[in-house]
């Protein structure tokens, strides 16, 4: 009798929560009734998850919004507090919910943070503001975000608001932050449902491209088995002998590219004096640059070696983030001009080389939605690190001996 009791409680919790968001999914969010609503307002009142396209609202709609997000950020004595008080509202709302939040909090109210600013400073741009829903959305792909899930959170914010600001939260700020908020959750759930294929072509043609290099070495080692057999054992020796060497005198090649690339940017790449036939990715693209005429460009090499990395975790939000991060420090240290969309030519080349034969306008659009993606990323990071860097020496330098010692 005691095991079961704890199986049906269980049991009760699931069911709720299932009627919780059946409940949700057909909800409306209540508002005071105007004259004349705007279409683009009046269509937003609900989760719009049939289509991503621009939008436009009313311009007093979206001042008022905007003023009413300001009014927030400076009733909280800091914005990492506001961020605090978004998270705790979102946490506490729903325990279903709770199993997205897999950062610290303090991160993830920073995420929230920025991200709403960023939404809500964009708002009055249709253009800009699709920009930057996408590249949010392209950063919650491993979310499984539903209109119940979203509707959640939406009531959570402008109830917090509501709370925070009383009257100061006008009608046409919360129609502005009901539209804003629905448009960007039936945007994620868009971008995940729709983009999936583009994320599946990504993955196969990369997994073609890496046979086909590995195709590339067989047919090498098939010609020198061939040798072998003519010349015998000797012969067999020193074929792996200058393979071994072949592939040592490449790593090395390539070390010293990202290396010099590191260390002072000028123009100077071994790859260009000694080219070989391309065998991976990597000496494809580097092949394709130096044709391109981007052999000098050596920040090219610190971005191929964590290309990989990026491409196999498309779909990791915080993992492909984690690596934008990692990339924007070590591109802080290069001292030439980066130009990131010169990247993506060069690596458009390198794949059509290596998938000729599945190569089409559907690959074509997935890997430049990847690193349109990618190179948005990289431009949100690019020049903080320095910032960062100055704030971190002055943290460390206030430290006390104890405390250095303890943080070591």
């Amino acid at each position: 009798m005691t095991e079961v009791e704890p199986q049906e409680d269980t049991e009760y919790l699931e069911d709720a929560e299932e009627e919780q968001e059946a409940a949700i999914e057909g909800e409306v969010y209540e508002y005071p009734e105007e004259n004349g609503l705007d279409s683009a307002v009046r269509q937003l009142q609900e989760v719009q998850d049939k289509e991503f396209v621009e939008v436009r609202l009313p311009a007093d709609i979206v001042a008022e919004a905007q003023q009413a997000w300001q009014t927030f950020i400076g009733s909280s004595s800091s914005r990492e507090a506001a961020g605090e008080a978004i998270y705790a509202a979102l946490f506490d709302s729903a325990p279903t919910l709770q199993s997205l939040f897999k950062t610290a909090r303090s991160v993830m109210a920073l995420r929230f943070m920025n991200g709403l600013n960023s939404i809500i400073s964009s708002a009055a741009s249709p253009s800009v503001l699709k920009t930057q829903v996408e590249t949010l959305g392209f950063q919650h792909l491993d979310l499984e975000v539903t209109i119940p899930r979203v509707v959640i959170f939406r009531d959570a914010i402008i109830d917090l608001f509501q709370m925070e600001m009383g009257a100061r939260f006008t009608t046409k700020a919360q129609l502005g932050f009901l539209a804003l908020l629905n448009y960007v959750g039936g945007a994620y759930i868009y971008i995940r449902r729709e983009y999936a294929v583009r994320i599946k072509i990504i993955a196969s043609s990369w997994r073609t491209a890496s046979n086909k290099a590995a195709e590339f070495i067989g047919q090498g080692e098939e010609e020198a088995a061939e040798g072998e057999g003519e010349g015998g054992e000797g012969e067999r020796g020193e074929a792996n002998k200058a393979d071994a060497e072949r592939e040592e005198e490449t790593r090395r090649d390539t070390q010293d590219s990202k290396d010099g690339a590191r260390a002072s940017g000028e123009a100077s790449n071994k790859n260009t004096n000694n080219m070989k036939v391309p065998t991976t990715f990597n000496e494809m693209f580097l092949f394709n640059g130096a044709v391109m005429g981007f052999a000098n460009s050596l920040w090219m090499s610190i971005i191929l070696e964590q290309f990989d990395a990026m491409v196999t975790n498309v779909a990791n939000s915080y993992r492909l983030q984690e690596e934008c991060d990692v990339l924007s420090l070590v591109l802080a240290k290069y001292r030439g001009t980066i130009n990131l969309s010169e990247f993506k030519a060069v690596m458009l080349a390198s794949m059509r080389s290596l998938v000729p034969k599945d190569w089409n306008g559907d690959h074509e659009v997935a890997w430049g939605w990847l690193w349109e993606n990618v190179e948005r990323m990289l431009k949100n990071l690019m020049g903080k690190p320095q910032v960062q860097e100055k704030a971190l020496e002055r943290f460390i330098m206030s430290l006390t001996e104890d405390a250095s010692n303890f943080l070591r």
